[in-house]
């Protein structure tokens, strides 16, 4: 894995600690160019993305390009892939993709959005996984058609966090524009703690490392943050800051390289 470039998440500045303060969407890019980042992961949620009108896309490329930040993805509103109608889900991958389209934004960010404490919608196991691996194929083959990659978050915080569950969504979506958000954070809590999986717990002897190498060929992004092995407000994965943890990312990143991810 040679030299690679950086970027930080935009949503991390509105919310958690600053959920009730936001900090200022120029003032976080401004900071980011300062310190060197090389671009940035945009959130297109208020208040740094109001609405999703031509004036705000251009205003915000505008934005980035003047302190030369690139985009390396996006994190974007999206109904839940288990209980919206095939239409509406793929209704909203098309306004995000005018966003992606816009901006020169390369990968679009999805989820479960559903909690993971029970099957949505009164269906059974099955059809609901199918239900979401076939809209996702789907949206796969949207954001292909607008040169955009579509990669999915896994987290303990949403349905279908087990490795197992994220290994056989990767393969029945079974889409070559489709792939995996790689979280070092959250496949530590998914992988190691089992945190808030549906049922009998899934943990891995190999931790992050295993999980990595289940994934070979499939993860398509990744976000590399610290682990204190607590969930946050005991719903998703606490990001502790790196060094203030207890992953060893000097076994983590040959596994996410072993996995074919560059």
């Amino acid at each position: 894995m040679g030299k690679k470039k950086s970027s930080i998440g935009a949503w991390a500045f509105i919310w958690g600690g600053y959920s009730e303060e936001p900090v200022a969407h120029e003032e976080v890019v401004k900071t980011l160019s300062k310190l060197g980042f090389d671009g940035i992961e945009v959130a297109a949620f208020p208040p740094y993305f109001e609405s999703n009108t031509k004036e705000n896309r251009m205003a915000m490329k505008k934005l980035y390009d003047d302190y030369g930040l690139a985009r390396s993805g996006i994190a974007a509103p999206f109904p839940s892939p288990a209980t919206s109608s095939r239409d509406e889900y793929l209704d909203a991958v098309k306004e995000n993709l005018e966003i992606c389209v816009d901006v020169d934004i390369p990968k679009l960010r999805v989820d479960t959005v559903d909690p993971p404490t029970e099957i949505p919608g009164g269906m059974g196991y099955d059809s609901c996984f199918s239900k979401v691996a076939d809209v996702w194929n789907a949206a796969a083959e949207l954001s292909s058609k607008a040169g955009v990659q579509l990669i999915w978050e896994f987290e303990p915080g949403f349905l279908f966090n087990k490795p197992s569950e994220v290994v056989n969504m990767a393969c029945k979506v079974d889409h070559p524009n489709f792939s995996i958000l790689f979280d070092s954070c959250h496949a530590h809590m998914c992988a190691v703690e089992a945190s808030r999986q549906l049922g009998e717990a899934e943990i891995l002897p190999g931790g992050v490392v295993q999980f990595a190498h289940m994934l070979t060929g499939k993860i398509g992004h990744i976000h590399l943050i610290d682990s204190d092995r607590t969930l946050h407000g005991d719903e998703t994965s606490t990001h502790a800051p790196l060094g203030t943890g207890i992953l060893d990312f000097d076994t983590i990143m040959p596994a996410i390289a072993e996995a074919g991810y560059d």
